[in-house]
């Protein structure tokens, strides 16, 4: 059996931020394969599985757009939401009024893309011993098919939503805008692929009933091509550098 999928999504806007440009957000051109999964694993996760992206087609022109937008320069602590809920301590929340601040971004808009990928075990064990690869593919296929996610799967940024994701058999190639087809081969220099945390998503502490995690990681990054819109992410795959 084959544990692999195709489908297409769509979206009014996107946002996949540059690392390298921290005070205003620069999106890229096109979605980093680490942005993709995150948003499939809002549609289906487990520590038992990981995503895996193969491909990636880009349907519509690259269009950018230029917004500015309020945004709050902190972020509620987990230790002081921990020690207000146990102890009462002091208002662990925070008020815009206080830490707002005013952020240009570079966004795209009026997206769609092809995205292949399949999913690999990762060797952490649950209590149900049934869990295997065939079941995993089994709910994840039901999910994609009955549209079904248990948090807003989204296009880089969080209020940047995809408003349609669809399982496909087969991408249709003549769908690709002329546009992207008349790039032909296009270097999209080094771009990050994803983040790689330290702890290599098991507990620092050893327990998974109570676990802590490592928040230290390294971004990595890969040289791909996109060539007549289609990324072939498995080919660069191996030239991914930390």
């Amino acid at each position: 059996m084959s544990f692999g999928f195709k489908i297409m999504v769509e979206g009014e806007y996107a946002c996949f931020s540059r690392p390298e440009l921290k005070v205003e957000r620069v999106s890229y051109d096109v979605p980093p394969p680490g942005a993709l999964e995150g948003l499939l694993k809002s549609i289906y996760w487990k520590p038992a599985i990981k995503y895996v992206i193969d491909k990636i087609v880009v349907y519509r022109p690259i269009q950018f757009m230029n917004i500015r937008r309020n945004e709050v320069k902190n972020k509620i602590s987990y230790q002081s939401v921990r020690s207000s809920m146990n102890h009462g301590g002091k208002d662990p929340a925070i008020y815009t009024k206080e830490c707002r601040s005013q952020r240009a971004s570079m966004i795209l808009k009026n997206v769609k893309y092809g995205i292949a990928f399949h999913f690999e075990l990762t060797g952490f064990q649950s209590d149900h011993a049934d869990e295997g690869e065939a079941k995993h593919y089994t709910i994840l296929k039901r999910r994609l098919e009955n549209g079904q996610a248990f948090r807003t799967p989204c296009l880089g940024c969080s209020e940047y939503s995809a408003r349609k994701i669809t399982l496909v058999e087969d991408f249709n190639m003549e769908e690709i805008s002329e546009e992207i087809i008349s790039l032909g081969d296009v270097d999209l220099g080094f771009m990050s692929y994803g983040v790689s945390f330290l702890d290599k998503g098991q507990p620092i502490n050893g327990d998974w009933e109570n676990p802590k995690f490592s928040d230290k990681a390294n971004t990595l990054y890969y040289h791909p091509h996109m060539i007549n819109g289609v990324i072939d992410v498995k080919k660069y795959r191996n030239e991914i550098r930390g």
